[in-house]
């Protein structure tokens, strides 16, 4: 476990003119990709719609062309989808005049997309940018993703530098995390069917309905299983280790179609349109770390970009982890000391889903809805693992009712 620091002061950080700041937030509903009710949507819709979104809840005070960049995360869209996401932008009314730039840092690319909005907005570039993710498993299935063009000689030559480590499929990744630190299937069962748990109370008690803008006739998510326990979970068989295995399709992450977009601003432009601030960007970071055990990135990621703004885990009152395996979600957890009852408390990637290039924005936007509801919450912090070997995590603070001081 990774030693605590003291507790820092649960007072709010100070405001600055030039804070990055969170005004609106949206995401489309998380369905199963092939199964889904977003099966047959083209991704350039889904992020057409959380952008047209994003900005018509706050369009008393903003305009389509009052937007200054527009990062996108994907992962599995082919070169073209680029384009597709430019069409999106035109369609849904923001002018040509704002740029658009697609990003894929794998399953944190809708966080890195994020990230680079603040990051521009911070360094006084832009003063309102849109980051946000989108992705279609349906339209871009893993199993059709080709490998990469590199001089497979030289790679296999310098395989001690894990070159061919970052060929190792995602579920195998999840045994070697197993076989690592001594896990086993009782406890990632356990966990997964708690993740579904949680889902499915928030999804009852309509906690999801303020973040979800339907997609046509879509209005709900349609991952998550209600009905779910441990041991019905127990009767799953191993996919990535038939004989001695205990990642199943029960305990990893389902896949989905979705898209999310967060709108930022500076405090002072904020401030300038009289607009309410939803959240405060207070920081990012992004880690490497062994690929064949890419998992464990959150438990590296985390004290690294708490370290960056000052302060410990226990000043954090929400973490949103992604949940890529039950394996690495849960040994991260652990690793860090966390209290579970704080941690995915709307389930998360086992029971949304795991649209890979939204869901770094998917966290962020239900990160915020949650911490609004916990009037006595400050700090979140969202994180995820990453494919070939790292993990990112960002922190956001919520002032909740807090007057400006500016």
């Amino acid at each position: 476990m990774i030693a605590h620091s003291p507790p820092g002061p649960r007072n709010a950080s100070p405001q600055k003119p030039d804070d990055v700041v969170i005004v609106s937030i949206a995401r489309t509903p998380l369905t199963r990709a092939k199964k889904g009710g977003l099966k047959d949507v083209p991704p350039s819709t889904l992020l057409s719609t959380v952008l047209k979104s994003v900005i018509e809840k706050v369009s008393s005070s903003v305009a389509p062309g009052d937007i200054e960049d527009i990062s996108v995360g994907n992962v599995l869209g082919p070169s073209s989808a680029a384009v597709g996401f430019r069409m999106a932008q035109l369609e849904c009314g923001i002018p040509n005049k704002v740029p658009l730039s697609t990003t894929n840092r794998q399953c944190s690319s809708g966080l890195q997309a994020c990230a680079h909005i603040a990051h521009s907005i911070s360094a006084g570039s832009i003063k309102i940018g849109i980051g946000c993710g989108v992705e279609s498993m349906s339209f871009n299935p893993f199993n059709e993703i080709t490998p990469p063009d590199v001089d497979w000689e030289r790679m296999k030559a310098n395989a001690k530098r894990e070159t061919m480590d970052c060929l190792i499929p995602m579920g195998v990744t999840s045994e070697n995390v197993v076989r690592k630190y001594g896990m086993n299937r009782e406890e990632l069962d356990a966990f997964s069917a708690q993740s579904h748990k949680r889902a499915a109370a928030a999804k009852a008690s309509g906690k999801f309905a303020n973040e979800i803008t339907p997609v046509g006739d879509i209005k709900d998510d349609d991952g998550i299983r209600p009905s779910t326990t441990a041991e019905k979970l127990a009767k799953l068989k191993p996919v990535f280790d038939k004989k001695n295995g205990v990642t199943t399709a029960g305990n990893s992450s389902q896949l989905t179609d979705g898209a999310a977009a967060v709108l930022f601003m500076s405090r002072e432009e904020a401030n300038r349109r009289n607009m309410e601030i939803l959240g405060v960007w207070r920081g990012f970071d992004v880690v490497g770390v062994p690929p064949k055990i890419m998992g464990i990135g959150p438990a590296y990621a985390i004290p690294r970009v708490l370290d960056k703004v000052g302060l410990n885990i226990p000043d954090v009152d929400l973490w949103e982890i992604n949940e890529a395996f039950a394996s690495q979600a849960l040994w991260s957890i652990r690793k860090l000391g966390l209290d579970q009852k704080i941690v995915n408390v709307n389930g998360g990637g086992i029971s949304l889903g795991h649209p890979l290039g939204c869901t770094g924005a998917r966290q962020v936007v239900t990160l915020i809805n949650e911490m609004k509801r916990r009037k006595g919450s400050r700090y979140g912090v969202v994180s995820m693992c990453i494919g070939t070997g790292m993990g990112a995590a960002a922190v956001i603070e919520v002032e909740h009712n807090l007057k400006s001081s500016l």
